[in-house]
Parts: C-alpha cells; sequence; structure tokens
C-alpha cells in the first residue's frame, strides 16, 4: 500500500557526512549528561514505600495525586491498580522517616479527604531489590541486542549487523540522555519503553536492508550508493504509514493518558522519531562506509566439474 510514489530516488547518502556528524555530537551530549546528571530513578530502583488503598467508588487518582503532594513527597506515582476503585500509591524514601510513619501520614491524609479509604497493604521496597531491577534491566538489554547481531548476522551480513546495533545503540542512549538532561523520572515501564523502541528501531533498518539486497539483484548498473538511494526512496510511503499511525497511538497516550502513561510515552516519541533518522542516516551510512557490495549478499553457486570455465573440465589423466 502506497500514499503516493516518488519516481526520482533521493539522494540520501549525499548529505551521509552531515547528518552523522550532527549524530555524533548529540550522542556525545547525551553521555556527557548521562555521566554529569546521572538518572532521575524511580522508586523501585532506589527504594520506598508502596500503598494500596481502596475506595468505596471509582477513585479520583488525580485528586489522591494531589493530596499525597501536598503533604510533601516529590516523585509520587499514583495510578489505578486491579480496578479503578483500588489505587497504588509509591513513596519515595525519605531520611529519618520510616515507612510506617510515611504510611500512616498519608492515610491520614486520604481518610481527611474521603472516610471511606481503606489501606490494603502496605510494603517497603528496600534498595537492593532497586539494584536487582536495574541488574536484571542491564540484562535484558544486553540480550536483546545480542539477539538483534546474531538475527543480522544470520539474515544478512555482518556489515548490516553492525551497523543496525550502532544505529540502535544510538537512538536508546539519545533517549537516556533526554532523561538525564531533564531530570525525567525513570521507571521500570521507562525501561520497557526503551527495549521497545530497540525492537521498532530494527524492524526499521531491517526493512530497509532488505530491499538493498533486493535491489543488488534487480539492479545491475546501480553502484552501491545508488542502490542505498533507491531501497530508502522506495520504502518511504511505507515509513510514513507505519509511523505516522504509530505516533498517533503513542501520542494519544501522551496528551492523554495522564501522569501514569507520561514518560512511556515520552521515550517512545522520542524513539520513534530518531528510530526513522538512524534507520536511514546512520545504519545505511555505515554499511555503505563499511564497504557493503553486491558480492556480500550474492552468494554465487559453485561450479561443477565439467561446467563451462571449470579449469579441470577436459583434462584427462
Amino acid at each position: 500500500m502506497e500514499f503516493f510514489k516518488i519516481r526520482r530516488d533521493i539522494p540520501f547518502m549525499e548529505n551521509a557526512l552531515i547528518f552523522n556528524v550532527i549524530s555524533l555530537l548529540t550522542f556525545l551530549a547525551a553521555v556527557f549528561f548521562l555521566f554529569s546528571r546521572g538518572l532521575h530513578l524511580s522508586v523501585e530502583f532506589t527504594g520506598g514505600t508502596v500503598m494500596e488503598v481502596s475506595y468505596s467508588q471509582p477513585a479520583e487518582v488525580e485528586k489522591v495525586r494531589t493530596t499525597v503532594a501536598g503533604l510533601g513527597f516529590a516523585d509520587v506515582q499514583v495510578q489505578n491498580f486491579g480496578t479503578s476503585s483500588n489505587v497504588m500509591i509509591r513513596l519515595p524514601a525519605q531520611k529519618g522517616v520510616s515507612s510506617a510513619q510515611q504510611s500512616e501520614k498519608v492515610l491520614s491524609a486520604l481518610k481527611a479527604a474521603d472516610a471511606g479509604v481503606i489501606l490494603r497493604r502496605t510494603e517497603f521496597v528496600g534498595p537492593q531489590v532497586g539494584e536487582e531491577l536495574a541488574t536484571d534491566g542491564l540484562k535484558a538489554l544486553a540480550m536483546v541486542v545480542a539477539g538483534i547481531m546474531i538475527y543480522l548476522a544470520f539474515r544478512f551480513e555482518w556489515k548490516f549487523s553492525v551497523a543496525a546495533i550502532v544505529a540502535n545503540l544510538h537512538d536508546v542512549v539519545i533517549i537516556l540522555g533526554f532523561f538525564a538532561y531533564f531530570q525525567w523520572e525513570f521507571s521500570l515501564a521507562v525501561l520497557a519503553a526503551v527495549l521497545a523502541v530497540l525492537g521498532y528501531s530494527v524492524n526499521e533498518s531491517v526493512v530497509i536492508f532488505d530491499r538493498i539486497r533486493e535491489n543488488f539483484r534487480r539492479y545491475r548498473k546501480m553502484n552501491t550508493v545508488q542502490i542505498i538511494d533507491n531501497a530508502i526512496t522506495s520504502t518511504i510511503s511505507r515509513t510514513i504509514i507505519t509511523h505516522g499511525c504509530t505516533q498517533v497511538m503513542v501520542l494519544s497516550m501522551l496528551l492523554f493518558g495522564g501522569p501514569t502513561l507520561h514518560y512511556f510515552a515520552l521515550a517512545l516519541t522520542i524513539g520513534i522519531c530518531f528510530g526513522i533518522y538512524s534507520s536511514v542516516f546512520v545504519a545505511a551510512a555505515i554499511a555503505m562506509w563499511l564497504g557493503i557490495k553486491r558480492e556480500d549478499l550474492i552468494r554465487s553457486a559453485p561450479r561443477k566439474d565439467g561446467d563451462p570455465g571449470d579449469p579441470n573440465a577436459g583434462a584427462t589423466v
């Protein structure tokens, strides 16, 4: 399905060096902010108090969030849990204040606003649990990266594998750099969005790589640069449809999903935008600079004894 068809190939690779210099500078800035400011980790990673309260009617989550924030707690997470009448509250740890004191203070404020609120459970999430989550998250990220490299190396060629991983890590680091610079809260939901962006970005790269391989078989007289430009140009319509529809859904979560989905949708928005950019200007350009050529993707069939051109054909003993 195509909304439009471009008749003339766009010379993307003509300005590949300029765009990759911009990407490198953006990447280095993201790394700098990650080391200088660090990520603003949520309760899941740093430890804190988790409360579950229940109301007799559907809870007004925004009202609960305002009540808890009015007690002086920063970065409070409030969301529905299970049903519309159950609410989960995550409170960051405070020095000199125990988990029991935090939950008692919050419950008193909630009861003052609605006497029918009931405390279902309260528990303390220690920093050791948060450290374990961070470690598991890094392991998951490493496994995804390794899986993508292996898949692309078998599906295409090792040069494409290297190009795709560089482009995908470029997207991930830039997302983390945004969160470090603006000190947005980094939660498990954001980590899930980062992993989703990895898969989403590699999908776009695979589509372009597959078209490059197809073009090498179809157009014998084109050089590598022309092959890549044609591959990217011919997939633009598909890119606009796919990413446009996805971005509409993500923007709906960003604008109307409330604080619970805000940073999750924000990470996806940044990842989708940079994913398109990196697949076109980073992954394809790196594959070009690594020297991808027709012989890398099209294996000639081995000659049999007696075939024309066989040096041993017709030889006698």
